[in-house]
């Protein structure tokens, strides 16, 4: 027997319950005239009567006794591998290991009050955080991570996304820089040397194209691994770094003490907003730990993008009209 019908299954265990074609038939919503023809194919699959007529029931035949509570049992697994879970997820008795692949910024920023939300909530569950060295979703296609976090690149047309926060780039220097004592004007900014982070050979971006658009070039010295690593030559010269806001932390403006010896400025230019996804394989869509996990990580992630919003209002709000 090359392949078998599943169908059959549930209508033999119907008639062996039902003892009739007819009860049977309502019990699974056919009609009498389909059920006999499935009987009739039992009949023929298996190479025995299975339900023999005495009197106006159907009685089973010894093998189709012998097979009552195991058709039954196979039934109701069929049913239940089938059927939708309705079942709530048990977070708290999670045993399972979750990798994030994620660029060391959002890992710095997020990770420790993603890890507590998470453990809190399961503590027998583990975050493993990968490093992110390119866009390629190979390693979410082969299950080698299960949640990635980034800005969309050519990603493949199966990967399922969702925003998490949108974001902008700022401009970062050190307390006192030059820059800070008057407007930062394009001119003022594309006259600075510049640190940015880029893992690519090519680092020019939308801040160098809205430059030449004015017939401005900034003279970039320094390229980095990272956006941590950018701040930290800023911090210790003269360098400019281009950082997304979110990596500050919390918001630095020029009316505040610079925390960290560090303070931030709008761009004199338009660029445009960073949209910051979560990615995943569709494999895992309907998975309820990979589901609690996704909402987790928004609504930490939100929570926090919120938090440093308020704070730059405020900010803005007692510093007053510049």
């Amino acid at each position: 027997m090359d392949s078998v019908d599943l169908n059959l299954l549930t209508a033999l265990d119907a008639l062996l319950a039902e003892g009739s074609v007819t009860a049977a038939a309502r019990r699974l919503g056919l009609s009498s005239s389909a059920m006999s023809r499935t009987l009739a194919r039992l009949r023929a699959t298996t190479g025995d009567p299975l339900l023999v007529r005495a009197g106006r029931r159907l009685v089973p035949t010894p093998r189709a006794a012998a097979l009552r509570d195991q058709v039954h049992a196979l039934a109701h697994d069929v049913r239940t591998v089938l059927s939708p879970r309705h079942g709530r997820l048990d977070v708290a008795a999670l045993a399972r290991t979750f990798t994030i692949r994620a660029s060391e910024g959002f890992v710095e920023l997020f990770s420790v009050p993603l890890v507590a939300a998470v453990t809190d909530a399961a503590p027998r569950a583990c975050l493993r955080f990968a490093p992110k060295p390119d866009k390629d979703a190979g390693p979410l296609r082969e299950a080698q991570i299960d949640l990635e976090v980034g800005v969309l690149g050519a990603s493949a047309p199966e990967v399922r996304t969702q925003v998490i926060f949108r974001d902008s780039f700022v401009g970062a220097v050190r307390a006192g820089h030059p820059l800070l004592a008057g407007a930062v004007t394009p001119e003022r900014y594309a006259a600075c040397q510049h640190v940015v982070a880029s893992r690519k050979a090519s680092f020019r971006g939308p801040v160098d194209e809205a430059l030449e658009a004015q017939g401005l070039h900034r003279a970039i010295v320094a390229v980095m691994p990272g956006y941590r690593d950018a701040l930290r030559i800023a911090r210790q010269s003269d360098l400019v770094a281009l950082v997304p806001r979110a990596c500050l932390g919390k918001d630095m403006t020029r009316a505040d003490p610079p925390p960290d010896g560090l303070a931030s400025f709008e761009l004199p230019v338009r660029t445009p907003e960073i949209v910051v996804s979560a990615m995943w394989h569709p494999r895992l869509d309907a998975d309820p730990a990979h589901q609690w996990l996704r909402g987790t990580l928004m609504a930490v992630c939100r929570n926090i993008v919120s938090a440093q919003r308020r704070s730059a209002d405020q900010g803005r709000s007692a510093s007053g009209p510049p």
